[in-house]
């Protein structure tokens, strides 16, 4: 069906029913004068029986461009509101700028091969919208995400690229024998005040566990798939029945971090979106003659869309070593153009290529069912989009070569590099240098921390547990007492409220302690806090060292880096890059 719900999908174009209406500044759909009318109400004129008249807004042959005054609707049809003759303004007043085109302000964007571009019009776009909301596939995450993405924290979206063979053209690509894998996997965290964006690639092979997955069955029935210690990663999607779910359930086992939502894309998305954006920009340092991907590129800087533009993600022997870490570069090049590509003018400004942009997207990817219509994609795209794309980091997670093996096929985890990533990511610190802290109140933060230190002997604590998992308490005081000195402390018990993040409350004339204890927690000067003197058990004034969310383990430093190590392998999205 087209825009309308009639007719052929292959006898309109819906990007040819948008029209600028110049009184408005707003693009309009205009549908064809020969077509039996909707009952959906929009925008229109009465004429005679059997006239032809054109579209609203273009003109028809042998007619002037002059604006026809409008008839009144038909009963029960709401018609267009009069407009009034402009007027001039008071003396003295200048005219106010014109108001922003509506459709303009919610124009919306996400990157990768999960691309959304979404047009939000008047009430005479309803079909249309209707339309784009029955395009859209969506599977139930199975109750592994967080439950939606919130506008007040940070937005963590699993992006998975399946290798399963689904769509026409797709015959010589993937396992045929396979319901799919996830291939190509990125995490993508935008911060809590978007104003950066990391995207960290999860290499396909590497050595990881899948836990167990309860997965819902196309009866409503909830059937547990068992996990697998030891295995690919990329065996956590398609594989014994797991669906996105098992995906979302492996990263956290991984890394620690929770999604709110996941999009999975086959190999039509690349072939579509790049076509419908008329090409991305790539750059390669050399020749690639790929057979297997069936890539064939000189030299230098190109425009690649639809099969090409799939065999340029997909190429891997023909690129840096060889293997599937050199194309997850490949891959990292090709988002970030894609992502340039969606925020450029060239795209933003043309009706013709947003509507294909939003075919495309509706139709190439399927999603977990909390973001299943086009207003709560249009709400999620509206928060991805906030940030610049200088201020996205590309990475990969740290892994070396498997160890156990003599010929090289798998990888796992570089430990100390890894975990340091995903404890940036999950204390949303940005991997570019774009949050900035108010001078005073970072000083201020900084000055708790210097000045003398009480002999540990002298500190006076109570310990309370404030979201730890149950026992921290104890281990704490266990450590504090035995390990490092500070006898005079006491187990307090609960908090009686939820911390996120660790604290130590003081008196002023008790600052020489809590900089002891923070010192030996390894906290930062954000964590202490200023305030009365308390009692404990015993009557005598202590400070109070609150467990937050963020506590580790007795002994394990809390403080949170504010900044990227130097070391971290990265790249960013406004830069272009040459394949190697």
């Amino acid at each position: 069906m087209d825009a309308q719900g009639r007719g052929r999908a292959d006898d309109i174009d819906p990007a040819d029913q948008w029209v600028l209406n110049p009184d408005t500044g707003d693009y309009e759909l205009r549908l064809q004068a020969s077509a039996p009318q909707s009952a959906v109400p929009g925008p229109r004129s009465r004429r005679s029986a059997g006239a032809a008249a054109p579209p609203r807004g273009r003109t028809a042959p042998g007619r002037d461009r002059k604006r026809a005054p409008e008839e009144a609707p038909g009963p029960g049809v709401p018609g267009p509101r009069r407009r009034r003759a402009p007027q001039e303004p008071p003396p003295g007043r200048r005219k106010g700028r014109p108001k922003q085109s509506r459709t303009r302000k919610i124009l919306l964007w996400t990157g990768g091969t999960m691309a959304f571009l979404l047009v939000g019009t008047s009430t005479a776009g309803y079909l249309y919208w209707k339309h784009l909301n029955g395009n859209i596939t969506s599977v139930s995450d199975d109750g592994a995400g967080t439950g939606g993405f919130s506008k007040d924290r940070a937005i963590n979206v699993l992006l998975v690229g399946t290798d399963k063979r689904t769509g026409d053209g797709n015959s010589g690509y993937g396992d045929s024998d396979s319901p799919g894998h996830a291939d190509t996997t990125v995490l993508l965290h935008v911060s809590k005040d978007r104003t950066n964006a990391t995207a960290m690639s999860i290499p396909r092979d590497l050595i990881t566990d899948i836990p167990d997955c309860p997965t819902t069955q196309e009866d409503g029935s909830t059937k547990v798939i068992p996990g697998t210690l030891s295995t690919r990663f990329n065996n956590s999607l398609g594989q014994e029945g797991r669906t996105p779910s098992c995906t979302m359930r492996t990263v956290t086992a991984l890394t620690g971090i929770k999604m709110d939502h996941f999009m999975i894309a086959d190999f039509n998305a690349v072939k579509t979106l790049t076509t419908a954006v008329d090409g991305v920009d790539i750059c390669l340092a050399k020749d690639i003659d790929d057979p297997d991907s069936k890539l064939k590129l000189a030299k230098g800087e190109h425009t690649i869309q639809g099969e090409e533009a799939l065999a340029f993600v997909r190429t891997r022997h023909s690129v840096g070593f060889g293997g599937d870490l050199s194309r997850i570069e490949i891959q990292q090049q090709f988002l970030s153009s894609l992502m340039r590509k969606l925020k450029s003018n060239d795209t933003l400004t043309s009706p013709t290529k947003l509507l294909k942009l939003a075919e495309a997207g509706t139709k190439a990817l399927t999603v977990d069912s909390k973001i299943s219509s086009i207003t709560k994609l249009r709400d999620l795209g509206m928060e991805l989009g906030k940030f610049d794309t200088k201020n996205l980091s590309f990475t990969t997670v740290p892994v070396v070569d498997n160890p156990s093996e003599q010929v090289k096929a798998t990888v796992v985890l570089q430990e100390a590099k890894a975990k340091a990533m995903f404890a940036l990511i999950k204390d949303d610190v940005s991997l570019t240098a774009v949050k900035k802290q108010e001078k005073k109140e970072k000083a201020a933060e900084a000055a708790r921390l210097k000045g003398s230190k009480a002999d540990p002997s002298e500190v006076r604590v109570r310990v309370l547990n404030g979201g730890a998992v149950a026992g921290s308490a104890q281990e704490t005081l266990n450590w504090l007492q035995l390990e490092e000195g500070i006898t005079k402390s006491e187990n307090a018990g609960n908090s009686g409220g939820t911390l996120k993040k660790t604290t130590v409350e003081y008196a002023p004339d008790q600052a020489d302690q809590a900089r002891t204890l923070a010192g030996l927690m390894g906290l930062s000067g954000s964590a202490m806090k200023p305030g009365k003197s308390v009692t404990n058990s015993q009557g005598l004034p202590a400070i109070t060292l609150t467990l937050g969310e963020d506590f580790k383990g007795a002994g394990v430093s809390l403080t949170t880096p504010s900044k990227a190590p130097e070391d971290v392998e990265k790249s960013t999205a406004d830069k272009v890059e040459c394949a190697k």
